[in-house]
């Protein structure tokens, strides 16, 4: 965990612009903001900032984004960061009320990105 927490403060803070309502994902303990952008076309390429008020949660955030950001909206609805986190071995080490906010921000992620391939 102590990994997960350094990659958590190597993780670029989100803009206090982009830490609003909208942007926070529901569903987690913690404070978690999640930034969106997408490139042009049908499948277009996803970039996502996000942002947490608490070391371990910020940690996870920057593991997700690195997993899903960069990718094609495709890519993205299709890959299942859970099942990365399981084969790691960091799924088992969360609590339950982390392992469900990092589902919902994963939910969130790909929710987003299927919008996009409308």
């Amino acid at each position: 965990m102590r990994y997960v927490i350094e990659l958590g403060k190597a993780l670029p803070d989100l803009p206090e612009a982009e830490k609003r309502a909208e942007n926070k994902v529901q569903g987690c303990a913690s404070q978690v903001w999640l930034s969106v952008e997408a490139g042009d076309g049908v499948d277009p390429v996803m970039t996502f900032r996000g942002d947490s008020d608490a070391f371990i949660v910020r940690g996870l955030v920057a593991i997700v984004l690195q997993a899903y950001s960069g990718k094609k909206a495709s890519e993205v609805v299709a890959f299942d960061a859970l099942d990365l986190f399981s084969q790691i071995g960091l799924l088992e080490h969360l609590t339950a009320q982390r392992a469900n906010g990092l589902r919902s921000m994963i939910q969130r992620i790909r929710e987003e990105a299927a919008r996009r391939l409308i």
